[in-house]
């Protein structure tokens, strides 16, 4: 399922601001008001997932690439990973301690592992039907992870690994809630999929916008309601994001009717069991990515979508916009202060700016 286009413009909110430390085991009195963003690169490229790896920023795009961009050595190094006259897609990625893992969108869906400090790449897995469409890739640690994608029959499409991803094996339905005519998932930003320890939150979008619920890394499923609007193609869950166990945030709307700003953030306290509709007819419209702040006490978070980048200090009811641009697809912090972000033709780097405090 596909998104956004280019423009950008950043501008400051409120008055003149500058840079103030911020001490990390703080209270979360931190409230940003405008953004500082550099360039990392530009280039002709559609990135849906980057990874934070110290220093190394892995990104997975369209047209077979993946690589990195180096923030100590401020380069960029970049593969293609050639499959007879396959354009590969990769909207998915993750990482374990020595690889990382690509997984193309949609037939014939082919995973890849590749060394970190070699960059060699191997299939490790391969699906063919016409429908096949992975949105989204997460480990649980180094030896256990999970993928998921739309449905081929009645019940999501959901790989996992339990050595390392050398070999993935597919659930059967009889595993698996089933999913209603119509519900999939959206390869929008690779945060369909959250996990916090083995807890493990998957979202969708359709006819249904819900939440499948893991306590135990897979082996079994519950599935949640939620008031996301839904109904339609194009419309329901695109991202999510937990704070902890029990404080989580899940975001999208209507893909057709990007400045629809009502019925698509919503929240939970409980661990996904029930979920409340917030800052309803204000904030941003269609939301590609959500993520908390980190450190913030569950308090702050960001999106980026079709609005730009937005910004909220108390937990999700009210937003302000800290920038135009509706080019960017997906985000993830380095630290409480700044995020690395990336789209339709470039990746950036965040600096959130503190307001000045009162002398």
């Amino acid at each position: 399922m596909r998104n956004v286009f280019f423009i950008f413009t950043m501008f400051l909110l409120l008055n003149s601001c500058k840079t103030v430390g911020y001490d990390i085991e703080s209270k979360d009195k931190t409230i940003y008001t405008s953004i500082k963003i550099d360039t990392l690169f530009q280039d002709n490229i559609s990135i849906r997932s980057v990874i934070i790896d110290a220093n190394k920023i892995w990104y997975s795009a369209n047209n077979s690439r993946f690589g990195f961009y180096d923030l100590k050595k401020k380069a960029k190094f970049e593969k293609k990973i050639a499959n007879d006259s396959l354009m590969l897609e990769f909207r998915s990625g993750a990482q374990t301690q020595k690889n990382i893992f690509l997984l193309t969108v949609s037939n014939p869906a082919l995973l890849y592992k590749v060394s970190k400090t070699e960059l060699k790449t191997t299939l490790v897995y391969q699906e063919n039907h016409k429908k096949v469409f992975y949105d989204s890739m997460q480990f649980w640690n180094n030896q256990e992870g999970i993928a998921i994608g739309d449905p081929i029959d009645d019940c999501l499409s959901i790989i996992i690994t339990r050595d390392g991803g050398n070999t993935w094996s597919k659930l059967n339905c009889n595993q698996l809630p089933n999913v209603a005519e119509g519900e999939a998932a959206f390869a929008a930003s690779n945060t369909n999929i959250v996990i916090k320890g083995n807890a493990t939150w998957i979202v969708t979008g359709g006819k249904k916008a819900r939440v499948l619920f893991s306590n135990d890394k897979g082996l079994s499923w519950k599935i949640y309601e939620t008031p996301i609007v839904q109904g339609k193609a194009m419309a329901g869950i695109f991202t999510a994001d937990f704070y902890d166990s029990k404080n989580g945030f899940i975001s999208g709307g209507d893909y057709e009717s990007l400045n629809q700003n009502y019925g698509n953030k919503s929240r939970t306290s409980d661990g996904g069991k029930t979920w409340n509709l917030v800052a309803e007819n204000q904030g941003f419209g269609y939301a590609s990515c959500i993520q908390y702040v980190p450190h913030s006490k569950g308090k702050s978070l960001v999106s980026v979508g079709a609005s730009g980048i937005y910004y909220s200090y108390d937990s999700g009811n009210s937003w302000k916009q800290l920038a135009s641009d509706p080019s960017l697809f997906t985000i993830r912090f380095i630290d409480n202060h700044t995020a690395i972000a990336a789209g339709k033709d470039k990746m950036i780097r965040i600096k959130f700016i503190k307001k000045k405090p009162k002398q």
